[in-house]
This record gives structure tokens, C-alpha cells and sequence, in this order.
């Protein structure tokens, strides 16, 4: 007996929203890798405001872990792969702005929606994981 069930196909409308809430993400992602490669001072700034040193090479080496989980993201291949760093990254982002006591809607949960775009917008246009975590109707 096959207890499997069918996963209904991304729609056009579904893809294309997907495709915009991924975008939104990697976009802000590069911007935030590109500017932790720089460093720009607002980087290692906040980097001591949140309990970290300022040393320029800390900052380029979270700057290249954004990057690549972002193009890990960004290739259909590994996207899913690049969803789950992403979400440990942003867990650890997160875990930093509440030990740090920040706030919670603007600083705290900046990470949790992040982590939303980037699965919502990998379910909306990825049959893979519409299969893996079917949502019902």
C-alpha cells in the first residue's frame, strides 16, 4: 500500500513570490557580507557593542560565512543546505542580541524573520521541500 501523498506543484503566483522573498534576503545577506568585508566602522562598532572585539579580521570572517551560506542559498542545487546554515547563522545572531539585551522586536527577532524569508520563500518555490514539509489545505 503507498501511503505517500502527492505534493501539489508550485504555482506560477507561489514561485514568483517565492523568488521575490528570497531576493529580498539575499540582497540584504550581500549587503551584510559586503559590508563585514570592508570592514566599514559601523561593523566593529557594534561588534564591541555586542560584546565581541573589534578585530577586522573577527568581522571579515562572518562577512565570508554570510557569503557562502547566501550562494550555497542562492544555487537551486544546495539551496535547502544553504537554508539550514543560514538558520544556524541567524541563531547565533539571535542568541548575541539576547545576551546582549536588545531589543526584541527591532534587534532579537531580526534573525527569526530573516529565517522566515528564507524558508518561506525556498517552500514557495521548491517542490523538494513542499515534499518534505507538506502543509495542508
Amino acid at each position: 500500500m503507498n501511503t505517500s501523498l502527492a505534493v501539489p506543484a508550485p504555482t506560477a503566483k507561489s514561485i514568483i513570490f517565492g523568488r521575490f522573498l528570497s531576493g529580498v534576503l539575499v540582497a540584504f545577506l550581500v549587503f551584510d557580507a559586503v559590508i563585514k568585508l570592508v570592514p566599514l566602522a559601523v561593523v566593529t562598532e557594534t561588534m564591541v557593542a555586542l560584546g565581541y572585539s573589534s578585530d577586522q579580521g573577527l568581522a571579515r570572517l562572518l562577512g565570508i560565512l554570510t557569503l557562502l551560506c547566501t550562494v550555497l542559498y542562492v544555487i537551486p542545487r544546495t539551496s535547502i543546505l544553504g537554508a539550514i546554515l543560514l538558520t544556524g547563522y541567524l541563531g547565533g545572531a539571535m542568541a548575541t542580541h539576547l545576551r546582549a539585551g536588545s531589543p526584541l522586536f527591532t534587534h532579537l527577532l531580526f534573525g527569526f524573520y530573516l529565517g522566515v524569508m528564507a524558508w518561506g520563500g525556498l517552500w514557495l518555490r521548491d517542490p523538494r521541500l513542499r515534499a518534505l514539509i507538506p502543509l495542508k489545505n
